[in-house]
């Protein structure tokens, strides 16, 4: 009998596109809605202790600014979690992918507020852990198609928090 599909086994290779291995596999083991939940609170308490007028810094002229990249991490939360909820769901319609520098440059974050930015990321994540609190096994195992890959309800959990673990990485290494 194949080992069920829970919040508590790393998804496997053949669960996700290629491309988001370098996201999953900064995951720590254990229970990835325990580990969503971990993460919000050290993501708020770093966004926290940056002071606005660092927040519009970019280390690179091409590059995002630090709001942009929460800005991001809050879309691209939000795209992967829609596609949670379509896969959990049994919807089979197959999900097309988000330009994420479209998204970046139409967001506008260097507009607002790092504090707001951080509000909004908090509300978002649990909106998320909330969401991911209500799937049995059964949905957990569920797969969708989206960006032209078959993608299981797990392997998007372990995608969102690999993307923080990403981007909080750059965060603290190339600009604060």
């Amino acid at each position: 009998m194949a080992t069920p599909i829970t919040p508590s086994t790393r998804p496997t290779s053949n669960e996700y596109a290629e491309y988001y291995d370098r996201y999953v596999s900064l995951v720590p083991e254990g229970d990835i809605v325990v580990t969503l939940e971990r993460q919000l609170d050290s993501t708020l308490a770093l966004l926290r202790s940056i002071d606005e007028s660092t927040a519009s810094k970019r280390y690179a002229p091409d590059k995002w600014s630090i709001k942009e990249v929460v800005g991001h991490m809050i879309d691209a939360e939000r795209v992967f979690i829609y596609r949670a909820l379509c896969f959990a769901r049994n919807d089979n319609t197959p999900i097309a992918g988000f330009e994420q520098d479209d998204f970046v440059r139409n967001a506008k974050s260097d507009q607002r507020q790092l504090g707001d930015l951080a509000n909004e990321f908090d509300i978002v994540r649990k909106g998320s852990i909330s969401l991911f609190r209500t799937f049995d096994d059964e949905e957990w195992s569920r797969i969708g198609r989206a960006s032209d890959a078959e993608c299981t309800v797990r392997a998007l959990a372990y995608m969102i928090a690999g993307h923080e673990v990403h981007h909080i990485n750059v965060l603290k290494t190339r600009y604060l």
